[in-house]
């Protein structure tokens, strides 16, 4: 799609900042969500987009409230959303499983299942009304294959690709597509994966021609 909106949440990491550049090279306009205004006001200055391709908003996508009042004003000011980045990190461990305090099982939820569960409800009815719209996510293999001490990250993880994983399923046939980016880590030293090849593959999956890709892992590690 031509000039698509793109929306990218946690927008103040190394993924998000280089997604966004590159986005906005490639003539998108952009909504850039972060709990951290300052990071957002940085960004904004450095991307030097035009007011009417630009969107930048400070909020908590924990509070459900909150994620579909940013949603409305990006609605109101571009009128649609095509493509949806969903970059919020967020770590806690090492801890064993019989040590693990429930609220920080509840925090990884949080984090990473309801930030989720917000931007899809909020944004996936407009895409399946216009017939086409990408959603994808960065996880970690540790979803699917959990090592020891990561229990709370974990159920995070595994519990935000079931729900994409899920919207996959539900959105076959409509031009929608839900997939994720697996990395063990992300860097731009060589050590991990770096946020251009991360970037490569959203361009990949934002493409035409992937859109029979849908409902995949794309393993961005070794």
């Amino acid at each position: 799609m031509n000039n698509p909106v793109v929306v990218i949440s946690g927008a103040g990491g190394q993924t998000a900042v280089a997604a966004a550049s590159v986005f906005a090279r490639q003539g998108a306009s952009l909504a850039l969500l972060s709990t951290d205004p300052a990071k957002l006001e940085k960004l904004s200055a450095d991307l030097g987009l035009p007011a009417d391709r630009l969107l930048t908003q400070a909020v908590d996508l924990r509070e459900a409230k909150a994620a579909h009042l940013a949603a409305d004003r990006i609605l109101e000011k571009f009128g649609r959303v095509d493509i949806l980045l969903h970059l919020v990190g967020g770590w806690l461990g090492p801890n064993n499983l019989v040590e693990i305090p429930a609220q920080d099982i509840e925090s990884m939820l949080d984090q990473h299942l309801y930030t989720t569960l917000h931007l899809v409800q909020a944004f996936l009815p407009g895409m399946i009304r216009q017939g086409w719209g990408r959603v994808i996510a960065v996880s970690s293999p540790a979803a699917n294959h959990p090592g020891a001490g990561l229990g709370a990250y974990v159920v995070g993880k595994a519990a935000q690709e079931a729900l994409l994983l899920t919207l996959a399923q539900e959105v076959k046939g409509s031009g929608v597509t839900s997939n994720l980016i697996q990395v063990n880590s992300i860097s731009s030293s060589g050590k991990g994966t770096s946020p251009d090849e991360i970037v490569s593959a959203m361009l990949y999956l934002c493409s035409e021609s992937a859109g029979k890709l849908n409902g995949v892992r794309i393993p961005l590690f070794s």
